[in-house]
């Protein structure tokens, strides 16, 4: 519950703030999802939905299970012997004409979203969930129809749910009486909203109401024990509410979606062991390492998973609590990591960059064993976490050489003009980088003593920026794979000499500007 708080005020924040309209908007939808009455089967739901004139659908446009779980529900629709028609927010109405070619085969994909003026964002795009709902629609010949509308000011939410209505009730008010299966965002199918709308324009159509994973109906499971046991609710006459998933794992598919990196992609969460078990073997493999019996003991976990961690743990019986706390700090900051005592690694982000700095992470502890997170010095520590996080993030270039770094230009921007948290980590990362391979000793002034948050940021940042440079040098090799197997095996004892070592080593890869990027042909 404390990571949902957390992820939920990151969500604002990204969104940069809402408006008092969105905030009571919010609230409605908050009143209709806050209980249930009873559980119910998905063959029940199923009956009722054959049973509609209009099933409206709750969206979470960047989870790709919402827009599955609605292919299955239209999927059952198809069932009834009835026509079905789609109903998508995905696209404006004023786009009809381009739907209505692509699904004529008219338009490739590119040419389709080029038209809809959809903005395309690589591997953590929404449209790969959308599309399944189109290729269904060819396949079963169903009609697509656009109820989306751009609007902004005060009156915008009322303004589209104004016109979703006006589009579904065309449809809905054929003579052949067709099933419009609705797909919207979440918000708008309270009661309150698009619903009331459409009964105002066909108030003899029969509406069901089905939300996904609304966060009033999750917690209640959740304190009740029976989220896993329980796939639908009833939570009045009309709304019901399927639970396939966690309301965190929701909002981190948001947050995936805002913050992607280069030639990043979206994991499968119910595959996440197996795509991290995947990944190190990769990372091993080129290593040359073996890692076949310690993957038998790991264990993955990501924000969907939590609520199994504190009694996987235990089973295992061989941890230490304070490992409990360090994995607790990490998620509450949404941070992956790796804990080689508990033998477990935290997947933060559904991201392939950050599954594979894990598993890198994990190849590494097979390498070192216990001596990986060894009583340290301050200092020590600091030149050690450096050195973790430049393998880790070696190991994320293996598997994805399209990832990229914060390098020094940008760091130097971020101490001239960020905001000034920024500015402090940007101030210890310049001057640190500048002493080159001058020594521990030359740097002891320069650490950030006494502030954790600190020496978290400066060493990540720094391990990124000497992983970087050790990617280069060996994809170039001027950096033997024998070289890279040492630095996977040494304890760092002499941290700090060896990333000075390095350091002097790498100097050129260090200082070297980020590649230009090139703009995408038309």
């Amino acid at each position: 519950m404390s990571l949902f708080r957390l992820q939920k005020t990151e969500i604002r924040r990204a969104l940069a703030g809402t408006s008092r309209p969105f905030q009571e908007y919010e609230a409605r939808y908050h009143k209709a999802t806050q209980t249930f009455q009873r559980p119910m089967t998905r063959e029940s739901l199923d009956h009722e939905l054959h049973q509609a004139d209009v099933v409206m659908v709750g969206d979470y446009h960047t989870l790709r299970l919402a827009q599955a779980t609605y292919v299955d529900l239209v999927r059952a629709a198809v069932r009834s012997g009835r026509r079905v028609v789609v109903a998508l927010e995905f696209v404006e109405g004023r786009h009809q004409k381009h739907i209505d070619a692509y699904l004529k085969g008219k338009l490739t994909d590119r040419e389709f979203l080029d038209r809809i003026g959809h903005p395309y964002r690589a591997a953590f795009d929404v449209w790969p969930g959308f599309k399944p709902i189109f290729e269904l629609a060819k396949d079963k010949k169903l009609q697509v129809r656009a109820i989306d509308l751009r609007a902004s000011g005060s009156r915008s939410l009322e303004r589209r749910d104004e016109y979703a209505a006006k589009r579904i009730a065309e449809a809905a008010r054929a003579k052949d009486r067709p099933l419009v299966m609705v797909l919207i965002g979440q918000y708008h199918i309270a009661p309150a909203h698009l619903p009331r709308r459409l009964q105002g324009k066909i108030p003899r159509a029969r509406q069901l109401l089905i939300f996904q994973n609304a966060e009033g109906v999750y917690w209640r499971l959740a304190r009740q024990g029976r989220v896993g046991e329980v796939e639908v609710v009833r939570i009045d006459d009309r709304c019901r509410c399927v639970i396939n998933t966690s309301p965190v794992v929701c909002q981190q598919s948001f947050l995936d979606y805002v913050e992607a990196e280069s030639g990043d992609a979206p994991l499968d969460e119910r595959r996440a062991t197996q795509t991290f078990k995947r990944l190190a073997r990769l990372i091993a493999g080129e290593l040359e390492i073996d890692v076949e019996k310690a993957l038998e003991e790991v264990l993955v976990f990501t924000p969907g998973g939590l609520g199994r961690l504190s009694e996987s743990l235990e089973q295992r019986g061989d941890f230490e609590q304070r490992e409990l706390a360090e994995i607790r700090r990490y998620v509450l900051e949404r941070e992956s990591a790796y804990v080689p005592g508990a033998r477990l690694a935290y997947l933060a982000s559904l991201s392939l960059n950050h599954a594979a700095e894990e598993a890198a992470h994990f190849v590494r502890h097979v390498c070192v064993g216990p001596a990986m997170d060894a009583p340290r010095t301050f200092e020590e520590a600091f030149w050690a976490r450096c050195m973790e996080e430049a393998l880790g993030f070696v190991g994320s270039r293996l598997v994805n050489p399209a990832r990229r770094c914060t390098r020094l230009e940008a760091w130097q921007e971020l101490f001239g003009s960020g905001e000034p948290g920024a500015k402090k980590i940007a101030a210890y990362v310049l001057a640190l980088s500048s002493l080159g391979g001058e020594g521990p000793k030359a740097a002891r002034a320069l650490l950030p003593l006494g502030d954790v948050t600190l020496f978290h940021a400066v060493s990540h940042a720094l391990g990124y920026l000497m992983g970087d440079a050790l990617w280069r040098s060996y994809q170039s090799g001027k950096l033997h794979r024998s070289e890279l197997q040492s630095l996977f095996r040494d304890p760092f004892r002499h941290a700090g000499e060896r990333y000075f070592a390095l350091a002097a080593r790498l100097q050129r890869q260090l200082q070297e500007p980020a590649p230009k990027k090139h703009k995408r042909a038309a």
